[in-house]
């Protein structure tokens, strides 16, 4: 591939450019702590994984052993029998998500999808690309589904098979909803756990919960029935991917037989990167459970520390239990613009992730949120 001088020198620009700024994510939960130059010979090919890789396909170039390796670690991750689920590597979160709720519209069509206000704005989307009736429901505090409205809201409308949406690390708090309480109040109501469906959405906390020592309710041993999560995040991907599972006779329900490959397909975009593949099976291959425990312990000893840190100096700074998210009252535009800062409303918070190896960038940020604070009107009434 040829370039022009002109050309070569933009690419060359942007080269530097991502260069200083690799780790600037402080505020959004990319990892940065990854090394797949091992495998960049296979940017040769086409690595198209269409169809099920549960079966051979007449496309050639796939990766699907490798899929199938990921898809057991992760079935296993997520207390499921590998043989008794489905799923496969996606191209981020909001596509997993949608493959679960597409799952439920098809078990329980005329069902509403209740979701909390705190949940990803993807689903909202997802509403309306699947056409599904919805119904949004009140948070906590600290960010957890409102179970009592939610309860109240199933019973307004006369729902007999709801489908929840339930966060397992929301985006701007990282709350867990309650996935046993959840699944007791339906009981209470008269609901039959054979006439709900339960998606989680883990994005984050999916390879958080699994490897600290007291875990929220989160895998189908506590009643989901499919739950997905990013491989760009707490993994560490420069493509942003993810992994969906789900239970594998519901998702038998969405299978279809595409001649045009000799093969099944129950995904959503058909063809799919097999690249990402190759970097979710390194990933995985390259750290022991031990050495994941070790990685989330370390990120959350540091979110701990940014909550003391900006306590210390009157800032109300908290943090959910087993969330790296900490957030804290919005500091003025030309500091969350300069260190990237999610923002939402009245609140901010900064992701401590993998690749923060000591306090040094975080403390950059909270000294900086620390001087501002003497500039800006005190908050009283922040949550």
């Amino acid at each position: 591939m040829n370039l022009s001088a002109t050309h070569q020198e933009q690419l060359n620009n942007f080269w530097q450019y991502c260069l200083e700024h690799q780790y600037f994510n402080i505020g959004y939960p990319e990892s940065a702590d990854f090394d797949y130059s091992h495998l960049f010979k296979f940017l040769k090919f086409s690595l198209n994984n269409c169809g099920d890789w549960r079966e051979p396909s007449n496309y050639a170039l796939n990766s699907f052993d490798f899929e199938r390796d990921v898809l057991n670690y992760f079935s296993e991750l997520f207390h499921i029998d590998s043989e008794d689920s489905w799923g496969y590597v996606t191209n981020g979160g909001t596509e997993g998500n949608m493959f679960g709720c597409y799952i439920a519209r098809e078990l329980f069509p005329n069902s509403t999808l209740y979701y909390s206000k705190e949940t990803h704005y993807s689903v909202a989307k997802i509403v309306k690309l699947l056409r599904m009736k919805s119904c949004l429901i009140e948070t906590t505090a600290t960010g957890e589904i409102d179970i009592d409205d939610l309860t109240t809201k199933i019973k307004l409308n006369q729902e007999k098979q709801p489908i929840i949406f339930a966060n397992i690390g929301t985006t701007m708090s990282g709350a867990i909803d309650n996935i046993d309480e959840i699944q007791i109040r339906l009981k209470q109501i008269g609901i039959d756990r054979n006439d709900f469906y339960l998606h989680a959405d883990a994005a984050l906390s999916g390879m958080i919960l699994p490897f600290v020592s007291s875990p929220q309710p989160f895998s189908f041993a506590d009643g989901i029935d499919s739950i997905s999560v990013s491989g760009h995040k707490m993994i560490g991907s420069p493509i942003p991917c993810g992994i969906v599972v789900a239970r594998r006779k519901d998702v038998e329900r969405i299978s279809v037989d595409i001649d045009y490959i000799s093969a099944k397909d129950q995904t959503i975009s058909g063809s799919r990167n097999g690249h990402s593949v190759l970097m979710m099976w390194a990933a995985i291959q390259s750290k022991s459970a031990s050495d994941w425990r070790h990685s989330i312990e370390h990120c959350l000893s540091l979110a701990q520390y940014a909550v003391e840190r900006l306590q210390a100096e009157n800032i109300p700074a908290w943090r959910n239990p087993n969330s790296v998210t900490v957030v804290f009252p919005r500091p003025s535009e030309n500091v969350w613009r300069k260190f990237h800062l999610a923002i939402s409303g009245n609140k901010a918070h900064l992701i401590t992730m993998p690749h923060n190896k000591d306090t040094k960038k975080l403390d950059q940020l909270i000294d900086a949120i620390i001087l501002d604070q003497t500039t800006l009107p005190q908050c009283s009434t922040y949550v």
